[in-house]
C-alpha cells in the first residue's frame, strides 16, 4: 500500500500522467486481471496488492494439491510467499485500498452528469441478449438471473421481483467468500483427518510388526519345548535299547560258552564210543554218561528272554489331541490354556 501512495504522489507532483484520476485508476489496477481491484483486496508481505479472486485462481492453478499450504509468487515483484493451509484466504485484507476504491468510484459517479460523461465509452459490462443496446444492470430475484431494465419493463421479467445488480453482486460475492472460507476450514479438517489416517496406518504397521515378532517368539518357544521333549523321549528309547541289547548279548555269550563246552563233551563221548576195548570203555563211560546227562538237562533249563522282550511298542506316542489343539490354535487365551493343559497331560503320561 505504501508503494501505491508513493506512486500516486509522484505522478501528481511531476505530471507524468495527463490526469491524476487516470493515474489513480492505474495504481488501483490488479496486475493479474489488469482491471481495478475487486474487493476484497489482499496485501502480500511484499506490500503489493491483488484481488483475492485473481490471487486465488493463480494460487489454485499452481498448487492443485494445497491441503497443507503452498508457495505463491507475487506477479509484480516475483517475491515468493509461503502460505498455510488457508491459502490466499489466510492473507490480510487491505481495507485502506478498498476505501480508496470506494471513494474513487463515488467521485466517478459524481462526474457522470458532466458533458464529458455524456460521451460514449466502451463498456466491459455484458449486454442483454434480448435488447442488444441495453446493459445488464438489474437482477431478477424471481428467476435468479441478471437482466436489463427493458426486460423488466417490457420483457419476460416484467412481473418478476428485481433488485439492484450491485447490491445482489455484493451480497452473493460475500456469500461466496464466506462459503470459500467455510470450504477452506473444511479442507483443513479433512487434512487433519488425512493426517490421522496416516498416523493410524503407521501405528497399524508398527503394531503388526510387533505382533509378528511376538508370534514368532512364541512359536520358537514351542519348537524349543518340542525339541527338548523329543530329545528326552529319544534318550529313554535309546537307554532301554542299550539295556536290552546288553542283556541279549550277555545271554548270547553264556549260550556260546555252554555250547562250546557241550560240543567238547560231545566230541569226548563220541571218541569213547569209538574205543574197541570193553574194559577201557567201561572205565570212562560211567563218569562220561553222568556228565552228558547233566549237560543235556542244563540246556533245557537255561535262562531265556521273556516273550515280547524285543518289542518297543510301549514307546508309541499318542499326539492326536495335541495335533487337534495345534490345528485350531488361534489368537485367543482359551486356545492357549487348552494347549497348555494338553502339554501337561502329555507330561504326566
Amino acid at each position: 500500500m505504501f508503494s501505491v501512495v508513493v506512486d500516486i504522489k509522484w505522478s501528481f507532483r511531476f505530471g507524468f500522467n495527463s490526469s491524476p484520476m487516470d493515474s489513480l485508476e492505474k495504481q488501483l489496477s490488479c496486475p493479474i486481471c489488469l482491471d481495478m481491484f475487486t474487493k476484497p483486496v489482499v496485501i502480500l508481505p511484499c506490500q503489493h496488492n491483488l484481488c483475492r479472486g485473481c490471487a486465488s485462481d493463480l494460487y489454485d492453478s499452481r498448487n492443485p494439491y494445497r491441503y497443507s499450504g503452498g508457495v505463491f509468487r507475487c506477479p509484480t515483484c516475483r517475491f515468493e510467499v509461503v502460505l498455510d493451509r488457508h491459502g490466499v484466504h489466510g492473507l490480510q485484507r487491505n481495507l485502506l485500498v478498498e476505501n480508496i476504491i470506494d471513494i474513487y468510484k463515488q467521485q466517478q459517479e459524481g462526474k457522470s452528469e458532466s458533458p464529458e460523461s455524456l460521451k460514449p465509452k466502451e463498456s466491459k459490462e455484458p449486454m442483454c441478449q434480448e435488447h442488444e443496446d441495453e446493459r445488464i444492470n438489474i437482477y431478477c430475484v424471481s428467476c435468479q438471473a441478471p437482466t436489463c431494465s427493458m426486460c423488466k419493463v417490457f420483457g419476460q421479467h416484467k412481473d418478476c421481483e428485481v433488485a439492484p445488480l450491485a447490491s445482489v453482486y455484493q451480497s452473493q460475492r460475500g456469500e461466496l467468500s464466506n462459503a470459500i472460507d467455510t470450504l477452506v476450514a473444511s479442507n483443513g479438517r479433512l487434512q487433519a483427518l488425512l493426517n490421522q489416517m496416516e498416523d493410524a496406518g503407521r501405528a497399524v504397521q508398527d503394531n503388526a510388526q510387533r505382533a509378528k515378532q511376538g508370534l514368532a517368539e512364541r512359536f520358537d518357544l514351542l519348537y524349543a519345548v518340542l525339541e527338548e521333549r523329543k530329545a528326552l523321549l529319544l534318550e529313554q528309547i535309546g537307554k532301554e535299547q542299550d539295556e536290552k541289547v546288553a542283556a541279549l548279548r550277555a545271554l548270547a555269550q553264556r549260550y556260546g560258552e555252554r555250547l562250546q563246552a557241550s560240543s567238547e563233551l560231545t566230541d569226548t563221548a563220541v571218541r569213547a564210543l569209538e574205543q574197541s576195548g570193553a574194559a577201557e570203555f567201561l572205565l570212562a563211560s560211567k563218569g562220561l554218561i553222568a556228565r552228558t546227562k547233566d549237560a543235556a538237562k542244563a540246556s533245557l533249563g537255561e535262562e531265556r528272554p521273556e516273550p515280547g522282550f524285543e518289542k518297543m511298542d510301549h514307546f508309541a506316542l499318542s499326539t492326536e489331541h495335541v495335533e487337534a489343539v495345534l490345528s485350531k490354535m488361534d489368537f485367543g487365551a482359551a486356545d492357549l490354556e487348552e494347549f497348555e493343559d494338553a502339554a501337561e497331560e502329555e507330561e504326566e503320561e
